[in-house]
């Protein structure tokens, strides 16, 4: 069996900034994401790839967040031209993310839309579930990772190129998801493997239960709305702002919910078109007239100038608003607007990055006096549980398993319950 090549360029020894490279031995060069690292987290210049961008012949999306995708608009500056491939519904996200991104870039606008047709031009959707061919007889399959609409994982068969040798097939995880998601199917059980490229970005801790979250979430925003307060919740526009629409529509939200965010506004619009991958739970409510993601104390705050007003609001309200890391976005406003009343208070659903103005205000290096809360139930990610139960549901275990997206201690956690599995598990 003849392994190729695999370079990490990108989330090695930490979470963001998605990039893997793969150059086989039949001279075909693959690149599995090209994201933006954010925080602490480093990014290599396209200089320094072992392979030049003009001569990687495809480019493989696991999902759309920015830390998987927004370095794609500089590697197609940088001389790829390439095959983009991933999802039906990544397809249909990409170039809606990759334009609010691109819009900081310092790019006019008639470059954005010639960069966005590019976009368009090279990528391609494909199915779930089906075995697809490359060039140099390379195959490979596209499996739900239960992350965001479209997320998945990505199962390649390299061929044997001697006789005496086995065909080698190689996995790379993506972003998995967890169970009982709102919205998402579970992720899919994977086939086995040779090689496992797995996430870890949750590898040293067991999320609350999921099931529970939604009472847990709404006997929290009762205790801290009761004194007429404000909650913020600093949210990614894909894939958790449309989680907790679809969950305070579920409770049964009686105060003004604001998603203050143009991008999760046209996110939420793009997911509601993309029903059919859509879980069975999700379809159920629609078809009984109760769609998942409008519930009438559900207002929309698009343009900048609703915004502004947002900001002076007294009465008690839910505000969402991106980004989910506070590294920018309008979040930022209200932050520097509410956090120094005590009647108000933030939720963090997800992972904070090193680095970044979630992680210092969780970990209290910035002064607030709002109340702070981490709700980990609501994380996209599995936690080591759910990592383990997924390579446990393999077939055969593969040979070896190497751990990325994840920090130093996650990883080394994982590793230790992953041992157990597979005598192969590398720490990058």
């Amino acid at each position: 069996m003849t392994h190729p090549q695999i370079t990490h360029l990108g989330a090695v020894q930490c979470v963001t900034g998605s990039c893997h490279l793969i150059e086989t031995v039949s001279n075909i060069s693959i690149i599995v994401d090209c994201g933006i690292s954010q925080g602490d987290d480093p990014s290599i210049p396209f200089t320094r790839f072992p392979v030049p961008p003009a001569e990687i012949d495809y480019l493989f999306l696991t999902h759309a967040h920015i830390d998987h995708i927004g370095r794609v608009p500089d590697l197609i500056d940088a001389g790829f031209d390439g095959e983009i491939i991933c999802t039906h519904a990544t397809k249909a996200l990409f170039i809606p993310m990759l334009h609010d991104a691109l819009s900081f870039t310092g790019r006019d606008k008639g470059a954005i839309a010639r960069m966005e047709e590019t976009i368009d031009d090279l990528s391609g959707g494909f199915e779930l579930h089906e075995t697809f061919s490359l060039k140099r007889g390379i195959k490979f399959k596209l499996g739900n990772a239960g992350h965001i609409l479209g997320s998945c994982f990505i199962r390649f068969l390299f061929p044997a190129l001697e006789k005496s040798e086995l065909p080698c097939t190689v996995i790379f995880s993506g972003d998995l998801g967890c169970t009982d998601t709102p919205i998402l199917p579970d992720p899919d059980r994977p086939e086995s493997c040779d090689l496992l490229i797995l996430e870890s970005t949750y590898g040293d801790r067991i999320h609350s239960s999921r099931k529970d979250r939604v009472a847990s979430l709404k006997q929290l925003l009762d205790r801290a709305l009761a004194d007429n307060g404000i909650v913020y919740i600093p949210a990614f526009s894909l894939g958790r702002t449309q989680e907790l629409i679809y969950e305070l529509n579920r409770m049964g939200t009686k105060v003004p919910v604001f998603v203050d965010s143009s991008l999760g506004l046209k996110i939420t619009k793009i997911y509601s078109e993309l029903e059919e991958f859509w879980d069975s739970d999700a379809k159920k409510l629609k078809e009984k007239g109760d769609h998942p993601l409008d519930f009438k104390t559900l207002y929309s705050v698009e343009r900048y100038g609703g915004h502004k007003r947002l900001l002076d609001i007294k009465s008690p309200a839910i505000i969402i608003a991106g980004s989910g890391m506070c590294t920018g976005g309008r979040i930022l406003d209200h932050l520097e607007h509410g956090l120094d009343d005590p009647k108000n208070d933030i939720f963090f659903v997800g992972y904070q990055a090193k680095g970044t103005l979630g992680r210092r205000i969780i970990e209290k290096r910035v002064p607030v006096k709002a109340g702070v809360y981490s709700l980990s139930g609501y994380s996209a990610h599995a936690d080591q549980k759910g990592l383990v139960d997924w390579v446990k549901s393999m077939p055969e275990p593969p040979e070896e398993i190497r751990l990325v997206y994840g920090e130093d201690d996650a990883r080394r956690a994982l590793a230790g319950v992953l041992s157990s599995v597979c005598r192969g598990v590398i720490v990058s």
